[in-house]
């Protein structure tokens, strides 16, 4: 199956500190991949790279056949990535109608109307100013802002955190509705239940090394390497 984003080998510091040591990753087009690890496995680290924000120092990123391992962060997103950072970055003095107009438009089907006919909720908030919404509107409107880029390849960090479980299952609905719209999607997420349940396929990161990588269902059926995701080590992901 073709890749829409593949990683080999990327090892990637800040400073002196080593954070990657090798992490090779893939997502096939049209599918969900969950990238998944505790806090500190180096999770955000890897999507700063994918997205040239802290770029690898060793290492080769592809995207939609591309070598975009030099790449600045605009002409990543400018072939088609949408990003949502954890902590959301939206505009907290503009209103959210002014927070979905900053990104610059491409061609697509994705327009703000069609955002609120998604989000019903930023249409009846859209003249509110970020700092005024809960933290599921908020990261609505995050989501929103980077489909209106009309992304090929859409990589979210975290988008549950800190949310109500109602919210939680709404936003991974929004998540599944991007593949059903073809979209490629790379998750990462502490709630690793909830993951397995939507993505294909899955990683496990552990101190910047990857001791996991497999169909998402396979793992999801192992209880035990489930419950160690909080505090997964590489013994116990070795394979057998």
């Amino acid at each position: 199956m073709t890749a829409a984003l593949s990683a080999e080998g990327l090892h990637t510091y800040y400073g002196k500190s080593h954070i990657l040591h090798g992490v090779s990753l893939s997502v096939a087009e049209g599918k969900i991949t969950a990238l998944l690890g505790r806090n500190g496995a180096g999770k955000t680290t890897t999507l700063r790279s994918l997205m040239g924000l802290t770029p690898a120092r060793e290492g080769k990123i592809t995207i939609f056949g591309e070598d975009t391992t030099r790449w600045p962060t605009f002409r990543v997103a400018a072939s088609g990535v949408g990003y949502v950072p954890e902590g959301r970055r939206i505009f907290a003095n503009l209103s959210v109608e002014e927070n979905l107009k900053v990104p610059l438009e491409r061609g697509g089907p994705w327009t703000i109307e069609r955002i609120y006919k998604l989000f019903p909720r930023l249409e009846e908030r859209k003249l509110n100013r970020g700092r005024q919404l809960s933290g599921g509107e908020q990261e609505m409107l995050s989501i929103g802002r980077a489909l209106l880029l009309n992304p090929r390849l859409l990589i979210l960090d975290e988008p549950s955190q800190g949310l109500a479980p109602l919210i939680v299952r709404e936003v991974f609905r929004i998540v599944q509705q991007m593949k059903a719209e073809g979209i490629s999607v790379l998750l990462v997420e502490q709630n690793a239940r909830m993951s397995l349940e939507i993505a294909d396929d899955a990683y496990v990161l552990d101190d910047g090394i990857v001791v996991y990588s497999g169909p998402a269902h396979e793992l999801a059926a192992d209880e035990a390497r489930v419950r160690a995701l909080a505090g997964a080590s590489a013994e116990e992901w070795t394979l057998t």
